[in-house]
């Protein structure tokens, strides 16, 4: 196994040899999605960082890594300071750093004097702009214009100079394809075409590029096992505005049944024929994601004669509007999910107090509970199960080597989910391990007493801020708003509570969330950052606010949300609302109910008689018992 100095090495002679100054290294692959298969983890790699969002730049003298603020603690803790600078990626983008520290280099074509691999330079003795590389599969036209506008002279490269220089690089995967079934997707595949290809025809536009393999999953009602966490089929489609779709994708991957359920409307054929297919839509208009789809699908259709229309994937609001099935499925799958989900903070109140747990037997106590579960089909992304200091590390994943105790008395927080071919989940609570809710002898909020006291009794500073996170979570789940209104105008509702004393935090306050799909779902998400998407009745959404304090620890609380419509009496237009699926206690020793007003403390009333009514009597006695004492009235 190389080092990390002798894989930057080698890259930078990769680049020399191919007459580039720079190189930029996404977290990405041929799909740009979150989760992606051994073979394309590109980034973890070269640099050893693991997070899902992430760029890296290869210059001659220096190297960055860039992320955002859920992984600037874990970007420090996986990656070598001596090799790599360490930048947030909104605080300082890539183009900005890239364009103040790119020295000149070759110009286009032009080849002056033999090369020199040395600290000085990557390449030929040359004068011009330099030429930075990028792999056009792995980066979205958006992204590339984002480096071209801060003046940058950049060159697609026809394959990726990394593979070249990854010598033990995995192979890609092969897992099948299979039908998912109407039961749970609702509505047939053809019908799903028919309403895509309508879009297209709305539009004035032939076809469209598919690369997500979400868009894939929904469109053609398939589901697979090529990446973690999340059930695609990796390949790419072609929907036409006739309703038919051309499908990319390795045969091996198809068995007799997928092609049988895909039918006649679905030609397929292998990835090598990509680029066939798309010099074939010369004279076209095809549709193709600036933000979504690599900027090699609008490069190749423009050499063949096409018009290429941006616009988003047609599938996405589509996708993220639920039908009556996948809603009943998602409430089903919460309420199973519950039972799981209950039985570990009942077992977390008897081990937490004791300290005999670790942040990875926790995880995998969670699992084993999920595992018990009717439909499990797996995680819906790695647990993030963080103790006091690690809770402050937004995507904290456990390792071997940085597990620890879940001590008593402090704070430990969850964030976890499954995947169901009903639904998918997500939730994260906070919890305190101080002494056990039942037979603790402590008074308090959701005991008996005004003010939570005693021995192992959590510091008032700290129930004050979990406190504030809860106002911001009840006035998400309780907002009415009129249609049309995007995730960026809610966000500040969570935070209201947290900025009134000088307090915010480094993330959404929500994404969209798949049908056995993706647990990061678009176009809607509940972000400052977010682009303006209506939201839409049928979506579902996350409601998690939170608060860190690096070196201590992390607070967020979060349920997942079904968009509905608001019945309002005398409402002059559409207005929406929230349903929680979500189905599993808030700690309430870490709470400060006088800081809650009648309102709020009637939600989180209402909310916990309901967790009890629904999950009790799925539950053991014992853990009933105990739901009965974490749902008591505040």
């Amino acid at each position: 196994m190389s080092t990390a100095s002798e894989r930057l090495a080698a890259l930078r002679r990769e680049l020399a040899g191919r007459g580039l100054d720079g190189f930029i290294v996404p977290r990405a692959d041929e799909h740009l999605g979150e989760y992606v298969p051994a073979a394309a983890e590109r980034l973890a790699w070269l640099t050893g960082f693991t997070g899902s969002a992430g760029l890296a730049v290869v210059l001659a003298e220096r190297a960055a890594v860039f992320t955002d603020g859920r992984y600037v603690l874990q970007l420090a803790a996986q990656t070598d300071a001596a090799l790599w600078e360490r930048r947030h990626i909104t605080e300082e983008p890539p183009q900005t750093w890239l364009a103040t520290n790119v020295t000149p280099g070759a110009t286009p074509g032009e080849h002056i004097g033999p090369a020199r691999i040395g600290p000085g330079r990557i390449g030929p003795v040359r004068s011009g702009p330099a030429r930075i590389g990028y792999d056009p599969l792995l980066i979205a036209e958006e992204g590339v214009a984002r480096f071209t506008e801060a003046g940058l002279n950049m060159v697609a490269t026809e394959t990726n100079p990394i593979d070249a220089v990854w010598a033990d690089r995995p192979a890609p995967p092969l897992a099948p394809a299979l039908p998912h079934a109407l039961r749970y997707a609702g509505k047939p595949a053809a019908e799903k075409r028919e309403e895509i290809a309508a879009i297209l025809r709305k539009a004035k536009q032939d076809a469209a590029v598919i690369s997500d393999p979400a868009s894939i999953a929904w469109l053609l009602n398939i589901r697979g096992q090529d990446v973690p966490y999340t059930p695609f089929a990796l390949g790419f489609a072609l929907a036409h505005a006739d309703g038919h779709c051309d499908l990319f994708m390795d045969p091996a991957k198809l068995p007799a049944e997928t092609s049988e359920w895909l039918g006649n409307g679905v030609a397929v054929a292998r990835r090598e024929a990509l680029p066939g297919a798309l010099a074939g839509l010369g004279g076209k208009r095809v549709r193709v994601d600036p933000a979504g789809s690599p900027v090699w699908f609008a490069q190749v259709l423009r050499k063949a004669g096409a018009t290429v229309a941006a616009g988003p994937d047609p599938c996405l609001l589509p996708k993220a509007c639920k039908n009556a099935t996948e809603r009943a499925g998602a409430r089903a799958a919460h309420a199973r999910d519950a039972v799981a989900v209950c039985r570990f903070l009942h077992w977390l109140d008897q081990v937490g107090p004791a300290g005999t747990a670790t942040e990875l037997s926790a995880a995998e106590k969670l699992l084993a509970l999920r595992g018990e579960v009717a439909g499990f089909r797996g995680e819906s992304f790695p647990a993030i199960s963080g103790a006091g200091e690690h809770g402050a590390i937004i995507h904290y994943r456990v390792t071997e080597a940085t597990n620890r105790p879940i001590r008593p008395n402090e704070v430990y927080l969850i964030d976890s989910g499954a995947q169901f071919p009903d639904g998918t989940t997500d939730i994260t609570r906070t919890v305190w391990t101080g002494p056990g809710l039942t037979g603790s002898g402590l008074t308090g909020p959701g005991l008996t007493g005004p003010g939570l006291t005693g021995p192992g009794a959590p510091p008032a500073e700290l129930r004050a801020r979990v406190t504030r996170v809860m106002q911001g979570h009840i006035a998400i789940a309780t907002a009415v708003f009129p249609s049309g209104v995007g995730g960026v105008h809610l966000d500040a509702f969570a935070r209201r509570a947290l900025w009134q004393v000088g307090l915010d935090y480094d993330h959404g306050t929500g994404h969209g969330v798949g049908s056995y799909l993706s647990v990061h779902e678009g176009p809607v998400s509940l972000s400052r950052l977010a682009k303006p998407v209506a939201i839409a009745e049928g979506m579902i959404l996350s409601n998690e606010p939170g608060f860190y304090l690096p070196d201590c620890y992390g607070i967020r609380l979060e349920n997942l949300l079904l968009v509905q419509k608001a019945d309002l009496p005398g409402a002059t237009r559409p207005f929406l609302c929230f349903e929680t699926l979500t189905l599993a206690p808030f700690d309430t020793r870490l709470l400060d109910p006088a800081l809650l007003d009648a309102s709020e403390r009637a939600w989180l009333n209402a909310y916990h008689a309901r967790v009890l009514a629904e999950v009790g009597p799925n539950l053991d006695a014992p853990t009933r018992a105990w739901l009965t004492q974490a749902c008591r009235e505040i």
